[in-house]
């Protein structure tokens, strides 16, 4: 493998990890905090790539599709989170595991009543559609470029609102002590809902910006999900930090195992969980 071959996987797979942790971020803050079992987070993703080409196709833009696809997700999160979620709370896993299993199959329908259930696509903005040379032959789109940017910014914003702000306090209380927080005087339900509404935001953000490049099909959520449970695993739960870095190395030995060793390129990420839960049970970092 050259140095531009391999510059190009490894730009593929920052890429492709940083698309994770967008996922990986909402279930591992609605998992830690909350302690909500979601395996219907997946159907975020899919939501938002259904946004972004339905309001892409009305609007003519990406960019205020997935602007207007945020606010649609997120007040999406609060609804389902008041009227579903909040009486799940304190119920045993395999309750929240049901509940969050029949949401797959009535979000599918749903999905199925509204768009129909053909393949579509999703054209990338003129203005993102170059690439960039590497050499005479090789070069890398500049959307992939602009997903990976938009993702870091959202990373880094994420980081700030956790660590260095009021809301930021309160929820890193309400995930250490539920009780102490609420005894203190802190709306933990308004807590919760934020997080929740947050947690489908940033699915439906991802689902919206990897859809020109994937493509929006019937049950595309289902395909990230248990990825996205890799990475939480790997990172620990609760860890926004630990989903990062835990993103970054699912990216990099999927995208490279399947350049290198693609024989066995399908087990090679839950090779790297198993050794990770072997070497520290808790993840890589703990809540």
């Amino acid at each position: 493998m050259d140095f531009a071959n391999f510059l190009i996987q490894l730009l593929n797979s920052v890429q492709y990890g940083l698309l994770l942790f967008m996922l990986a971020a909402g279930l591992t803050l609605i998992f830690g905090i909350m302690g909500v079992v979601n395996l219907a987070h997946g159907s975020f993703y899919m939501l938002g790539a259904y946004l972004a080409w339905s309001l892409a196709a009305k609007t003519g833009s990406l960019a205020l599709a997935i602007v207007l696809g945020t606010v649609l997700s997120v007040a999406f999160g609060l609804v389902l989170e008041r009227i579903l979620f909040r009486h799940f709370y304190r119920r045993d896993h395999l309750d929240q595991v049901l509940l969050t299993f029949g949401l797959i199959y009535i979000f599918e329908e749903m999905r199925s009543i509204l768009w129909g259930d053909d393949v579509h696509g999703v054209p990338i903005p003129a203005v993102l559609s170059a690439s960039l040379p590497l050499t005479d032959t090789l070069s890398y789109p500049v959307y992939r470029l602009f997903m990976s940017g938009l993702c870091v910014l959202l990373a880094i914003g994420l980081y700030l609102l956790i660590s260095k702000t009021r809301l930021g306090m309160k929820i890193r209380a309400g995930a250490f002590n539920h009780e102490m927080t609420e005894a203190l005087g802190v709306n933990v339900k308004l807590i919760h809902a934020v997080v929740f509404a947050l947690g489908v935001g940033l699915a439906s953000i991802a689902g919206m910006i990897a859809s020109p490049i994937s493509s929006v099909y019937p049950n595309m959520g289902s395909q990230v999900l248990i990825m996205c449970f890799v990475v939480v695993v790997i990172g620990g739960i609760g860890s926004v930090r630990g989903a990062l870095i835990s993103a970054l190395l699912v990216g990099l030995v999927d995208t490279f195992g399947k350049v290198l060793l693609p024989q066995v390129a399908g087990m090679l990420v839950y090779m790297l969980m198993a050794a990770v839960l072997l070497w520290k049970p808790e993840g890589l970092f703990k809540q």
